[in-house]
């Protein structure tokens, strides 16, 4: 019986919650729930392994750990080359219970080590250096300068197949152990341990060991994601969480660079940047330009541009010799060397007998200018293209005749005036731009390689702080002996204070060549731009990518990729300040309403604006006469007359 009292507050019945209908349940059992799109298809779970869907996964369990670590001491973990799964737990215990834990064992082990003593038996090295770490660790915890945790420290590994699965597995267990850690598979537990590894903060396994505030401490993984330094050029920021990733190239093995990415990934824009930003580190600059990407820049910073083409003024002589002499070094062979590449270019594919006619050929177009592998001899002026032509013409050889009739073309025909000169001008500028956007796709191979050569030549004369960058470097990549060029200049760069710069767009054909891999090792820094989805498993095979760092290639947005440097990769996203955007970018649509902003900001400065009619002009208020010097103001001289509008006369 319910009593309701005036003084008393009514209390509000508490309303059924009112049930779902069978037909409500039967409609929400017929949708898609966000847990049917991320469950996987189906799970088993094995004694050894737990299989997810199409991937099988097992995890790891640290049991012992070294007596001394350093900071960042799981470095070789963190940045392992395979997707790992890394999982901490730290609990804290009570410092009382701990000591009085600590008391009996440290008298356990004085006990041993006292019996062992006097019984003349040899005391296990291990109790002495135990007893000396519990006694430290007891100062300490009655200090109160540590404190005590339980840790625990699981690892999961996964792969495609159950074979690569045992595989890392084992390889894992063995760079664990060379930490002095020693780890267990999660057998009978797979599945407890796969979920203490999984984004849920549940440890399943709870397998824990002592570790005190110092060592905890050191397990933190300072390389997890951040490729700062405390002076270099910004290339960009983490995607990951923010930070700048500044570097300095040359403080590197070596200050080489690949840039691999599709056409409109944003690698020229990179690389622009990346020149700007060196410029006024007073770095000089060569930039080898087969679109005419980089004049622009060049016009604002001060630079020079150096058009090549057969109709140019400017000349290169490939024979030219850097007239350096070095020890164990010999610079006419390598000279030579270098010419066999080009001349490959030239003439096409050569034969063995070819080949040999070849060398004899540049061995006496060089002695016929009094020029050996003396190096006194070398300062002599060099041969022409021509002279080598004359030579092979003078040979009896009928190849000789036929490699001489491919090579007229640059002799005699349309092309004469690319090789066939003197060289007439040196690099002086900062910023140097070789543009060969007006020749021919069949002779810009030809022209690159002159160039390259020449620049290369140049280096060797002056040491001094150098950035080469070329642009498009498939054009030579295809040519094996051009390849072979490059790679040698990745080679010995740091020898001479230079960093080259390789960029690409054909990512296929560099990676499935030798001399495309040997480049790709030789660079400290190498940056992945969008790929297609031809690259992206090539790609992903050579840089052991992650499921989602080849997802974050296939999607990435201009100026987005990955950034790797060292041992550690982040995801990069490239900024650039708004002054910096408008002299670098190559988007056709920017340009033309930049030229057309352009043309109207000369227009209005160069327009007179006209004046107004005097008929039409708004009435001026009448000024009050200023008193003169030395006389008292008159009131009726300042007196203001009133204004009065007037029509304009019609003619």
């Amino acid at each position: 019986m319910n009593i309701s009292l005036p003084f008393t507050k009514n209390k509000q019945q508490t309303q059924p919650v009112p049930q779902k209908s069978a037909a409500i349940t039967t409609l929400e059992r017929g949708m898609v729930s966000l847990v049917d799109v991320l469950a996987p298809s189906s799970i088993e779970v094995d004694f050894r392994y737990i299989r997810v869907g199409d991937r099988f996964y097992t995890t790891l369990f640290v049991i012992s750990y070294p007596r001394f670590v350093s900071p960042n001491w799981l470095a070789p973990i963190i940045d392992y080359d395979h997707t790992l799964d890394i999982s901490m737990f730290c609990y804290p215990t009570s410092s009382a219970d701990i000591l009085h834990d600590l008391r009996r064992k440290i008298a356990e082990m004085e006990a041993t080590i006292a019996s062992d003593e006097e019984q003349g038996k040899l005391v296990d090295p291990a109790v002495p250096a135990a007893l000396e770490d519990a006694v430290a660790l007891q100062d300490e915890l009655v200090k109160g300068i540590e404190r005590f945790f339980q840790f625990s420290f699981y690892i999961t590994v996964s792969s495609e197949t159950l074979d690569n699965l045992q595989e890392t597995a084992k390889h894992l267990q063995a760079t664990l152990a060379s930490l002095l850690l020693t780890a267990k598979t999660a057998t009978l537990q797979t599945e407890e341990g796969f979920k203490s590894t999984v984004p849920l903060g549940q440890d399943r396994l709870f397998i824990t060991r002592n570790m005190d505030t110092t060592s905890l401490a050191s397990t933190f993984p300072f390389t997890s994601a951040v490729l700062t330094q405390n002076k270099g050029v910004l290339y960009g920021v983490n995607q990951q969480n923010g930070s700048l990733i500044i570097f300095d190239r040359f403080s590197l093995e070596n200050a080489n660079e690949v840039v691999l990415g599709k056409s409109g990934a944003g690698k020229s824009y990179l690389i622009k940047l990346e020149v700007m930003r060196q410029f006024m580190f007073g770095t000089e600059i060569i930039v080898i330009d087969p679109e005419g990407e980089y004049e622009n820049l060049a016009k604002t910073l001060g630079g020079e541009v150096i058009t090549f083409s057969p109709d140019s003024t400017t000349k290169i002589n490939p024979f030219d010799l850097s007239q350096l002499y070095e020890e164990g070094e010999n610079e006419l062979g390598l000279k030579i060397l270098s010419l066999h590449g080009l001349l490959k270019i030239i003439m096409g594919t050569l034969d063995i007998e070819s080949e040999a006619i070849l060398d004899r050929a540049l061995v006496e177009t060089y002695r016929q200018k009094g020029i050996t592998p003396d190096p006194a001899t070398q300062k002599r002026d060099p041969p022409l293209m021509e002279d080598l032509y004359k030579t092979l013409l003078s040979m009896e050889a009928k190849k000789a005749s036929d490699m001489a009739l491919r090579m007229e073309k640059f002799i005699k025909g349309s092309a004469a005036g690319i090789l066939n000169q003197p060289s007439n001008f040196d690099i002086t500028n900062q910023l140097t731009i070789f543009s060969i956007k007006n020749l021919e796709d069949d002779l810009r191979p030809v022209a690159m390689h002159i160039i390259l050569d020449f620049v290369w030549t140049r280096v060797k004369k002056t040491l001094k702080k150098r950035l080469l960058i070329l642009d498009e470097a498939w054009y030579m990549m295809k040519y094996e002996d051009s390849a072979s060029f490059i790679y040698s200049i990745a080679k010995r760069a740091r020898k001479y204070y230079l960093g080259l710069t390789t960029a690409t767009q054909d990512v296929e054909d560099f990676l499935k060549t030798d001399y495309g891999k040997a480049v790709l090792t030789n660079s400290s820094i190498q940056i992945l731009m969008k790929q297609g989805t031809a690259e992206v498993d090539l790609v992903s095979d050579v840089f052991y990518l992650s499921q989602q760092e080849k997802q974050l290639l296939l999607t990435a947005g201009v100026g987005d990729g990955l950034f790797f440097a060292g041992r550690n990769h982040v995801a990069v996203k490239v900024l650039a300040a708004p002054f910096e955007h408008d002299l670098i970018t190559s988007n056709p649509e920017e340009i033309i309403k930049k030229r057309a902003r352009a043309v109207a900001e000369a227009a209005a400065e160069a327009e007179v604006p006209l004046k107004p009619p005097q008929s039409i002009q708004p009435p001026q208020k009448p000024q009050m006469p200023k008193p003169a010097e030395n006389t008292l103001y008159n009131a009726d001289t300042a007196a203001p007359k009133r204004a009065s509008w007037s029509k304009p006369q019609e003619d």
